[in-house]
């Protein structure tokens, strides 16, 4: 799992496990005919760092070719660079019919690559967050189906802070006093990433008000006053040293909080089983604290979409499958968020009902996801992302004038913008 700007596609995609892809048939050709299936879709899914991930998408398959004789399902299990393999391929006659995709990009949609799912979600749009709803749509149309929602949150020590007579942090002035006062020789105050940017940026600049680009999508924003302020907030961290740098596990990874190396630390809700192996329930969860009195508290929203190929000669199978599995099979959904790793049901009528985000913590991070979620927009390409984060690094280590770099920065992203909407 990645901090750095750049890579933020990478830790989306990223496997834990594997290496190469891997063909787990479903339901293998052969079979398929014997069985008098009459299509045969092609699955692809990036490879799942999780024990029994891909056993269950097996299952699935199955579970669907048995209420659906005419349509047998074979899945691929790709490791590595899933999402360059999966463009590549997008672009020859091997491409898959369905796939899943994590960071949702406005020019897959403009290159024609994928199908619109608006009419098996119509009247189930209010079940989604307006962060993967907004995501996943283009000029008015879905693209993606959510499959799961991936919280991220800042996880603290109940025992460090109190000890420290702090309360948990309401605002970003609260936040970096807070990890000043809890820097000591044996532990930082906060741990945000390695490389001592991670998400900062980005949740820095939403907390008070600001963002990457225009709600229009036609223009960058992220130089605004709102956003400089904000992001000038980096720097004080890393001038108070009350950052945790250079660890050995980076933000995705609960073991800088776990070991004790830092009171408080940025992660996902993927990490909290272990967080509470390790800690019991000493440990809360808050959203990254609004910047100033205008500000507001916010969090980064992940998961993955469900996605049909659009030039597949079977688009409408494909999309039934989908709608079956991600929008009917209620105790699929669950068994696929919370049996292997710990995820919450992109449906809010099915987190509604998944009892392991009833209570405690894990109902902190749920209401946490539901109320402050951002997801970057579609149009916030990787160009664009890289620009951004050599501002952002210049701003926070080397001291550099927050406004003259993101203002340099802004004209090259909106050179970037207007090529992709040209």
């Amino acid at each position: 799992m990645s901090s750095s700007l750049t890579s933020r596609r990478a830790f989306l995609g990223g496997s834990l496990l594997f290496v190469g892809g891997v063909a787990l048939a479903a339901c293998g050709k052969d079979d398929a005919v014997k069985a008098g299936a009459k299509v045969m879709l092609e699955q692809w899914y990036h490879a799942y760092g999780e024990a029994g991930t891909q056993q269950a998408v097996i299952r699935y398959a199955k579970e669907y070719t048995k209420a659906n004789p005419d349509v047998a399902i074979n899945v691929t299990w790709i490791a590595g660079d899933y999402s360059a393999k999966l463009h590549s391929t997008l672009l020859t006659p091997k491409a898959p019919d369905l796939f899943e995709i994590g960071d949702f990009q406005y020019i897959d949609v403009k290159n024609g690559l994928f199908a619109p799912l608006d009419d098996i979600v119509k009247g189930q749009e209010a079940e989604y967050s307006k962060a993967s709803m907004d995501s996943a749509s283009v000029d008015g149309k879905l693209y993606g189906l959510k499959m799961m929602d991936d919280a991220m949150v800042l996880y603290y020590r109940k025992s460090v802070l109190e000890k420290a007579g702090i309360a948990v942090p309401q605002t970003f002035a609260e936040l970096a006093a807070a990890a000043k006062q809890l820097t000591s020789r044996e532990q930082k105050g906060l741990f945000i990433g390695s490389d001592g940017i991670g998400n900062a940026a980005y949740l820095l600049l939403w907390s008070n008000g600001a963002d990457l680009l225009a709600p229009e999508g036609k223009k960058v924003v992220f130089n605004s006053p709102e956003a400089v302020a904000a992001i000038a907030g980096l720097k004080q961290l890393h001038d108070d040293k009350s950052l945790l740098l250079d660890f050995t596990t980076d933000w995705g990874d609960p073991g800088a909080f776990i070991q004790g190396a830092a009171a408080m630390q940025w992660s996902g809700l993927w990490a909290m089983p272990a967080v509470k192996k390790a800690l019991g329930d000493d440990f809360g969860v808050i959203a990254w604290p609004k910047f100033g009195d205008t500000g507001r508290p916010v969090s980064r929203i992940g998961g993955w979409f469900a996605v049909a190929n659009s030039k597949s000669k079977h688009v409408e199978e494909a999309k039934k499958f989908i709608e079956w599995l991600w929008i009917k099979q209620t105790d699929l959904q669950k068994d696929w968020c919370v049996s292997y790793g710990f995820h919450v049901p992109a449906r809010k009528s099915i987190a509604a009902q998944t009892t392991e985000f009833a209570s405690g913590p894990a109902k902190e991070a749920a209401d946490v996801l539901a109320n402050t979620s951002r997801a970057y927009p579609n149009l916030w390409n990787t160009a664009m992302d890289s620009v951004f984060a050599q501002a952002i690094v210049k701003i926070a280590k080397s001291g550099g004038d927050a406004k003259a770099l993101l203002d340099e920065a802004a004209v090259k992203c909106q050179a970037e913008l207007d090529k992709q909407l040209a």
